[in-house]
This record gives structure tokens, sequence and C-alpha cells, in this order.
């Protein structure tokens, strides 16, 4: 007891002051750390570890008005997804799922903007330029073709469609109109094995909820495709 009064006669009052209210201030600092890192975790899918929509959209918009011309808006479905989740089981098709996100985070880098949008649908958004744009989606495509092999040994054929719109070509960086063209661009291109650059003419495709009209769940406003 002597020594602590010692100690505080040589730190002086106002130090002491000030030392004793940074305790509460600590125990806050390591809560707000703790809240950041469950807020990071719900800025994520959990199948996946891609961003959700929220968060992918909040980024796409960045890159896209850093990067401007030079970037890339890539829409991706995968091919027969409802026959692999109702011939091999759920766990299969969330294998095929995780790997899908594993491979567009490989492809695209760690300062692209991938997203799951929803299902067995995804986007990525990045800097890339005109010169680089066949060779990288042709890249993808094959990525994306690689089998899967599930945990009890099985591999799984899969498939996946892409579609690709950019600002210079469309004269907008809207990401929902970049979107709306990739998603026509890809349903063009559905199950031909090759990545489908949009054209002018795909801005002009009908949509409902910011995705190609027809598509399934575009007939409810506000519902996700």
């Amino acid at each position: 007891m002597s020594s602590l009064l010692r100690v505080q006669g040589q730190i002086g009052p106002r130090t002491l002051l000030i030392t004793t209210a940074a305790l509460p201030l600590t125990g806050w600092a390591v809560h707000a750390v703790a809240l950041h890192k469950q807020l990071a975790k719900t800025r994520r899918d959990p199948l996946t570890g891609l961003l959700r929509r929220d968060a992918y959209t909040a980024r796409a918009r960045r890159l896209l008005a850093r990067h401007g011309d030079d970037t890339a808006v890539v829409m991706i479905d995968a091919d027969k997804f409802k026959a692999i989740n109702d011939g091999l089981g759920h766990a299969a098709g969330d294998t095929v799922l995780a790997s899908i996100g594993a491979r567009l985070t490989a492809w695209a880098g760690p300062r692209a903007a991938i997203g799951r949008l929803g299902g067995d649908e995804f986007a990525v958004v990045l800097e890339l330029t005109a010169a680089r744009r066949a060779q990288r989606l042709e890249q993808l495509v094959r990525m994306l073709h690689t089998p899967v092999v599930l945990d009890d040994g099985r591999t799984v054929d899969v498939a996946a469609s892409v579609g690709a719109a950019t600002p210079d070509v469309h004269g907008t960086r809207d990401l929902p109109a970049l979107q709306r063209a990739a998603d026509a661009a890809l349903y063009d291109g559905k199950h031909t094995g090759r990545a489908h650059l949009a054209t002018a003419a795909h801005a002009t495709t009908p949509s409902i909820n910011g995705r190609r009209a027809g598509r399934p769940g575009t007939a409810t406003w506000g519902r996700a495709a």
C-alpha cells in the first residue's frame, strides 16, 4: 500500500487521472475491434468468402470512378447448377460454389470487387485494359470449366457462362447499366463455352429490377435475379 502511495505521488494527480480515464477507453477499443471484425464478416458471403451485394456494389463503383475506361464489369452464371444440386446433393453444390468463388478471386486479384449476387450468380469489376480483355476473359472461362473434386473424391464437370461490359464501349460508368449489358451478353452466349463482350445493342435489352427481362427472378421488383 505504501509503495502504491509513493507511485501515486511520483505520477501526480493529472497523470493519474488521464491514466484512469484511459482504462474504459481501452476496453471500448477492444470491443470496437471485435465489432469491426464482426461487421466485416457480415459483408461477405459465408460460403464463398466473396462480398455480399451491398459491399460489392460500393467497391465496384469506386473502381469504376477511379479507373474509368480501363475497367470491365463481368457477370458469371454457373451452367446446369441445379442438376448438380439435384443429382449429387447440396453439399456438392456448395463445394462447386465455393470453388467458383476461389477461382474468381484467383483470377481477378485482391484489388477487384468480387461479389456473389445470389444463388449461382456472381459479378466482378476489375481494372482491365482493352488490350488484355479478350485474353483475360478466355483465361477466366478456362478456369471456370476446370472440373471440381469433391470431398469424397468424386469429380464434377462444371461450366459457367460469362458476359462482360466496359465503359468505353457503352459510354457510361454507371454500374447497373453495365451489369445489364453484361448480363444480356452472358445470355446471348449461354452454354457456348466462350465469354461474350457486350455491344451497344446489349444496353437496349429490356430489363426489370436491373437484370435482363425474362430472367428468373425479374418478375418481382426488389427481388434478386
